[in-house]
């Protein structure tokens, strides 16, 4: 008997993803030999638009804040002691499962995740893995053979610097180490002053065990991140507006599995407690805006906390910014992280540098402090060869935040080491001082480019009477405007390159195209998302205007070829437009 097959709806993903390879966004990397997993390779638009969107982020944290922001650029390829300072040799992991049937290895939450349904499995440990695996009935999802139990995976790329196999290091899994290692430089050039923001956009590295969300989840991206250290003793932020909203699921309620945000006032979130400090709000404010700018409505994106167990081990309050997607759900697109000391006294206690920041204070003053004793004897014995940079380590670190994380997690951790009670004894002793020595905070936003380049893609997917409009934002459209003479005769081609020339001499990203009906060509160009199409009809011969078509509306008005650069600039830079400009702007 004949079966009838039932039809897949296409979703909108898949019609995203089939643009993008067909158009030249991006598509599987190495697609002559198979492609592998976590890797992209961005054609000729999708480098355009990904370029775009890093300029946006830059100018929305970096430009908008140049009196207390910098930009630096640091290696891929870091040495080992970097990551073991930061933690992340030890920390740095996720949970994998092997199929004993076909030998494939999975992220083990991920698979419980899609057949149970189950959320917030981050920072289960591998016994809770593979007792839910067991008692859920977790299957294989190639083969539906048995999985194995859960097991650490270190999720750092591995390599040698040079020539000796011993001299190990890593592709960096964030850029944020480049900036730790490096703040004492930057803090000399800026003259002392703080609070210091310390930002980068590079490429960062992943080994991820099996991503398989096309550009969502990625082994090989581009973080576009920032540092912004300050005085633990003046947290204010002097940019921030209070009275901006922001859409929150706290630790609360992410506890209670309830996803429901809140809308709540910054001011209000501070005083409750459900932002750590006013530098990670004024972020997070930000990053509503910028991904609002990229076209993401403002009730299609929250922050969701991460519980203890889930955050990075360098954090002790993190949000995640989340969007919808219309295949994936709720997907971060970036993380804003409070990091508090632990970066920089994980690098002092590793390199024995003092990475302390000396403020002068107006007059002497007499303070009282807590000072750390270390107990030499429980430190040799349990650090053997180790124990003098330990002992070094604890006499640099600030005894409040010292005795402040014995009393709340149980020890303190200083780079690679971890000290405990018995480690030290604390005395609290007055002195008189004229400056003081302190270790700053720091505050992270931080981005992945590539999951922006497709969510924005998404948002901007239309489609009108049968035909593809990726209505983008202008300013991250890849081509800013196409020229198309109506024919190509009667001097119609020879002046619509004058017009396509003199367009790119302003600096415009712009396409010349003459094949095919006028209609096609305009199909070609609202499919790729270009803002503007500029007709050189006859009328143009006669008059020198030309047609100005908008993409999303397809309306069309004319406009003279002498004022057409500043026209086509103004509205795809979104930069004001003045004079009789303006009437012309209102038409489309």
């Amino acid at each position: 008997m004949l079966q009838r097959r039932r039809c897949r709806a296409v979703s909108i993903a898949d019609k995203v993803m089939e643009l993008a390879r067909r158009r030249g966004f991006f598509w599987a990397s190495a697609e002559l030999y198979g492609g592998v997993s976590g890797f992209l390779d961005f054609g000729p638009l999708g480098k355009l638009l990904k370029r775009k969107i890093e300029e946006k982020w830059r100018y929305w944290f970096v430009l908008r804040n140049q009196e207390f922001v910098v930009e630096v650029e640091t290696p891929i390829i870091t040495p080992y002691k970097v990551f073991e300072a930061s933690g992340h040799v030890s920390h740095f992991m996720d949970y994998m499962v092997e199929c004993l049937t076909c030998g494939r290895k999975f992220r083990a939450d991920h698979v419980i995740e899609e057949q149970t349904g189950l959320s917030g499995l981050e920072g289960l440990s591998e016994e809770q893995l593979t007792s839910i695996i067991i008692e859920k009935g977790v299957k294989c999802p190639e083969c539906r053979g048995q999985l194995g139990s859960a097991k650490k995976f270190n999720l750092l790329f591995k390599t040698t610097i040079g020539p000796y196999s011993e001299n190990v290091g890593f592709a960096r899994p964030e850029a944020a180490q480049g900036m730790f290692t490096t703040f004492n430089r930057v803090y000399n050039v800026v003259r002392n002053k703080l609070p210091l923001g310390i930002a980068q956009i590079g490429k960062v590295m992943r080994n991820e065990i099996s991503p398989r969300q096309g550009p969502i989840r990625l082994r090989e991206f581009t973080i576009m991140e920032l540092e912004l250290f300050y005085d633990p003793q003046e947290p204010s932020c002097p940019v921030l507006d209070k009275g901006e909203v922001l859409r929150l699921v706290p630790e609360e309620r992410v506890a209670k599995r309830d996803l429901t945000p809140m809308e709540v006032a910054v001011d209000e979130a501070l005083k409750r407690g459900l932002v750590a400090c006013e530098w990670l709000a004024y972020f997070m404010v930000t990053a509503q805006k910028f991904v609002q700018d990229l076209g993401i409505p403002w009730d299609k994106q929250m922050f969701v906390a991460k519980l203890p167990h889930e955050r990075a081990h360098y954090a002790s309050q993190v949000y995640d910014q989340v969007v919808k997607l219309e295949k994936w759900g709720w997907v971060e697109v970036s993380g804003h992280a409070f990091r508090t000391d632990y970066d920089l006294r994980g690098h002092m206690a590793s390199s024995g540098e003092d990475l302390r920041v000396y403020k002068q204070l107006p007059a002497e003053v007499e303070v009282e402090e807590v000072e750390v004793k270390p107990v030499s004897e429980a430190i040799k014995e349990d650090f053997g060869a180790e124990a003098s940079a330990v002992i070094n380590s604890l006499k640099l670190m600030p005894g409040e935040r010292v005795l402040e994380e014995i009393r709340t997690k149980g020890f303190f951790e200083v780079g690679k080491f971890r000290v405990y009670q018995k480690h030290v004894n604390f005395n609290k002793v007055k002195r008189v001082v004229k400056g003081r020595r302190f270790i700053p905070f720091v505050a992270e936003p931080s981005f992945g480019a590539e999951r922006l380049v497709y969510a924005v893609m998404e948002y901007a997917y239309r489609e009108k009477e049968g035909r593809i409009v990726s209505s983008l934002p202008p300013d991250v459209a890849p081509i800013e405007a196409v020229v198309l003479p109506l024919v190509n005769r009667d001097g119609l081609p020879e002046k619509a390159m004058e017009v396509y020339n003199a367009l790119k001499l302003r600096g415009l990203v712009v396409e010349y195209d003459d094949s095919g009906s006028i209609g096609r060509r305009y199909a070609r160009a609202d499919e790729v998302g270009v803002p503007l199409a500029i007709t050189i009809d006859r009328q143009t011969m006669e008059d020198g205007t030309v047609t100005i078509r908008d993409r999303d509306t397809w309306r069309q008005v004319r406009c003279p070829i002498s004022e057409l650069p500043e026209v086509v600039e103004a509205y795809v830079k979104r930069g004001e437009v003045k004079g009789a400009l303006r009437e012309l702007f209102k038409q489309i």
